[in-house]
């Protein structure tokens, strides 16, 4: 209830939640659909599948920086929209992949679409403390991310059950759907809470290296943007596109027989054991969130300790169930430190620098998660994907030091804070200020 009383006190911040929630929603359609068709064109090639996930998490590595300027710089309501509408209309087209020649294609589409999801994530980011009163930042942060996992949750689950009734081109058409019906909702917002306006002197390229400069004079903020890319390490989405296609595809007599959907339905139960783990983590540990920094700081220790966990019972897992269980721990502690490290940001960041810093927060976590995805592509390739719980197992053992790296960072924030150094202030200068 203290949810449905946050959207009625900020109708504003209820409408781009809503919109949120069924782009959200959409994507995990495209998701399944095209993982799908990956895996069954190529037959499970760990080479394949983990271009195909270089296509989503390479492009935002590259214009995330640019992004994070151009949140600060223009309407950050505008740049939604139109991000909303040009991705329909790529999702539209990947209707025309039909054979394995044309994979070129799929990737390249791919590589397009999550171009202009990287301009949208930080615009909205910057956009959610405009919408929503002050004392309700937590709240609203939490909501967002309880939003996200719930979509998974559905949208994985729905998107399998209906890539394998209906076929892949229904679940592109949904998610298309949904991009569309986002970009009109994010149009009727009116931002009220220090709303950042556009800039007259537009973007200029020292923007970016001004964003930098910022976090290097903030140790506080610095630091913050290490957690997404330390959480980051370890391509679990390869992994569990192996694990639902190749070695716990799910048949059922009379209404799922061929591989490839057996394979979407088992892909989509992994990624709803993983939206179930999110929603269930995140409202869980909240209730030990007093809303201080230093206590995000610290639930996010308990985040990357989750995440060690689940990597060790996904390797270990005997069946597509026991996989998804383990999902769900392991999601408990990603959505942890994702929402908290997101929250410090905005709290601590000044509002002009707010773009920049949520576009530098996510090119560290498209950075370590392409690294992932090209380590893990390798190895699998090389190995065999049937040794992909070996690989798990050892992603695991490479998790503690994520885990332990943190909890150092917050100890020594926190004798910082004590000693009365912390986000000292700092004044940034720039060629021609």
């Amino acid at each position: 209830m203290k949810y449905v009383a946050l959207l009625r006190r900020n109708p504003q911040f209820a409408r781009l939640w809503a919109a949120m929630l069924i782009s959200f929603v959409g994507d995990w359609f495209n998701t399944i659909a095209l993982a799908a068709i990956v895996s069954r064109f190529t037959n499970g090639s760990g080479l394949a599948i983990s271009l195909f996930l270089l296509a989503r998490f390479l492009p935002p590595l590259l214009v995330t920086p640019l992004a994070g300027a151009l949140a600060d710089r223009f309407d950050r309501k505008r740049l939604l929209i139109i991000s909303d509408l040009l991705r329909a209309v790529i999702v539209l087209c990947l209707l025309f992949v039909q054979s394995a020649d044309q994979l070129w294609l799929l990737y390249l589409l791919t590589m397009l679409q999550f171009a202009l999801g990287s301009i949208f994530e930080p615009a909205r980011s910057a956009l959610t403390p405009a919408t929503v009163q002050k004392e309700d930042l937590v709240q609203a942060n939490v909501l967002g991310s309880v939003t996200w996992s719930v979509a998974l949750w559905l949208g994985a689950l729905s998107g399998g059950l209906v890539a394998g009734a209906f076929g892949i081109a229904t679940a592109l058409l949904v998610d298309a759907s949904s991009f569309l019906i986002s970009g009109l909702m994010i149009l009727t917002i009116r931002p009220v809470y220090d709303a950042t306006t556009a800039d007259p002197q537009g973007f200029r390229l020292r923007d970016i290296s001004d964003g930098i400069r910022y976090a290097r004079q903030h140790p506080d903020v610095g630091s913050t943007l290490l957690v997404k890319f330390g959480g980051s390490i370890g391509n679990v989405d390869s992994l569990m596109i192996i694990y639902a296609t190749i070695l716990f595809p799910l048949f059922i007599t009379g209404v799922v027989e061929s591989n490839d959907q057996a394979g979407a339905l088992s892909l989509g139960i992994i990624y709803t054991g993983f939206g179930i783990g999110a929603v269930i983590g995140l409202l869980v540990i909240d209730r030990f969130n007093d809303g201080s920094i230093q206590r995000m700081r610290r639930l996010i220790v308990l985040g990357f300790a989750l995440i060690t966990v689940g990597w060790f019972l996904f390797g270990l897992a005997g069946s597509i169930w026991l996989a998804a269980f383990a999902m769900v721990i392991k999601a408990m502690g990603s959505n942890t430190y994702w929402t908290y490290s997101s929250v410090i940001l905005q709290k601590t960041v000044e509002d002009r620098y707010l773009g920049r810093m949520f576009s530098l927060d996510y090119a560290g976590f498209q950075l370590s998660t392409v690294l992932s995805t090209i380590v893990t592509g390798f190895v699998i390739e090389t190995v065999g994907n049937t040794q992909a719980p070996t690989v798990v197992l050892v992603t695991g053992g490479i998790s503690l030091i994520p885990l332990l790296t943190w909890a150092a960072i917050t100890r020594w924030l926190e004798r910082r804070a004590a000693a009365g150094t912390e986000h000292a202030p700092a004044v940034i200068h720039a060629p021609g200020d």
